[in-house]
């Protein structure tokens, strides 16, 4: 049966979207440029620069070359085509930004949250910061990703209540709170799992596909990297590893979040870890220092035994705020296993944001890139300034 051949349509949406790729790397190029880049001929090339400044999806930037022989325009994605906005949300803050399709960050917005706000606060926070941002923003939200610290359902992208969580943000609904300001999916998962794809993307298990990433701070987490993509489970739930059973300082069988109980380093009248103290704790000279490093070593050793068990991991990143403390005595104690896996700690800043952020960028490439159907250039213009939501919005896996 002979191969179909591509048409013409075909090839030049193709060349369409390689111009456009092109320049979301460079913020203004020419056409010979783009040529040059793309290994498209130059006449493909101007032709395409043509249909899509005619679809208003490049512009003349005005600038000219400078030089001897043929003076040559700069071409850029024209100024209206959107933002994706990236959000951070913890028990004490929301945070948000907007990026563009060449991943430079726009504009940004931080708003406090009082102590044991709820869902119906941070809702509030979350619309406000996202309104203000949509207002400032040419071409308006396209799509939103958001990193919440606390766990995310799956298929409704609301965050879920455990037992002894220990932040106060409820059942938030990330969807519902942006859908008055973005035109697009929202994107919710947890923020240890946005951090894990940082940590795979740029960070110690960059080229490692099969690995375990604890994150250790206020709250206790984990996720699982599996074949390059988390694995978050039938509910989203993959990695919540609090309530794991353990070793605790006595020798006793109990939670992992009660070891610190048992240790004296929750804050007062919650769940949370004081981490302020713990580093304190761990200080080299501090009076039982070497104590507290062996219980909380031998706290976490089973429950990496576990996840190696059940994941077969390549290797573990200790992260959070004081999980590359626990490096040193968590690797010792995971060479003398069974199944001894190495151990490193994560160094990334923000690892969370950095993650959310990367697929906010590739997210609002695509959707770009998707404008080049005709389709979509009469569905979603892209000269509109503020375009008003007319999707309905609701979570979708991230990779």
């Amino acid at each position: 049966m002979a191969t179909p051949k591509p048409t013409l349509e075909m090839l030049r949406a193709l060349t369409d979207e390689n111009v456009l790729r092109a320049l979301m790397a460079e913020p203004r190029l020419t056409r010979a440029e783009i040529a040059a880049r793309t290994g498209i001929s130059k006449p493909t090339i101007s032709d395409s620069v043509q249909r899509l400044s005619a679809a208003g999806l490049l512009v003349d930037t005005g600038e000219r070359t400078t030089g001897r022989g043929r003076v040559g325009s700069y071409y850029a994605l024209a100024p209206h085509l959107g933002a994706a906005l990236v959000v951070t949300v913890t028990q004490h803050r929301v945070t948000a930004q907007t990026v563009d399709a060449l991943g430079r960050v726009r504009g940004r917005e931080d708003l406090a949250l009082g102590p044991g706000a709820g869902a119906r606060a941070a809702a509030a926070a979350l619309a406000g910061v996202a309104g203000r941002l949509a207002e400032r923003t040419p071409g308006g939200l396209r799509t939103a990703v958001v990193s919440a610290a606390d766990p995310v359902d799956r298929g409704t992208g609301r965050l879920v209540r455990l037992p002894d969580a220990p932040f106060l943000i409820g059942d938030l609904d990330p969807p519902a709170a942006l859908a008055a300001h973005v035109t697009g999916t929202v994107h919710v998962d947890n923020d240890v799992n946005w951090a894990a794809r940082a940590e795979h993307a740029a960070g110690h298990a960059r080229g490692t596909d099969d690995f375990v990433y604890l994150h250790l701070g206020e709250g206790l987490g984990g996720a699982v990297v599996g074949d390059g993509s988390v694995r978050r489970g039938h509910h989203g739930f993959a990695g919540e590893i609090a309530h794991v059973w353990t070793v605790g300082p006595d020798g006793t069988a109990m939670p992992l979040t009660e070891v610190f109980a048992a240790l004296g380093l929750r804050k007062p009248d919650s769940t949370a870890i004081d981490v302020t103290a713990l580093r304190t704790r761990l200080t080299p000279g501090e009076a039982g220092a070497d104590a507290t490093r062996t219980a909380l070593a031998r706290a976490i050793g089973p429950v990496l035994e576990a996840a190696v068990a059940f994941a077969d991991p390549r290797m573990i990143v200790l992260g959070g705020a004081w999980g590359p403390d626990l490096a040193d005595p968590v690797a010792e104690r995971l060479a003398r296993s069974p199944r001894p896996v190495p151990v490193t700690a994560a160094t990334l800043t923000d690892p969370e944001l950095t993650g959310a952020r990367t697929r906010a960028v590739d997210e609002l490439r695509r959707l770009v890139v998707e404008l080049t159907r005709p389709a979509d250039r009469t569905r979603h213009p892209p000269a509109t300034p503020h375009p008003r939501p007319t999707t309905h919005h609701r979570t979708q896996d991230a990779p």
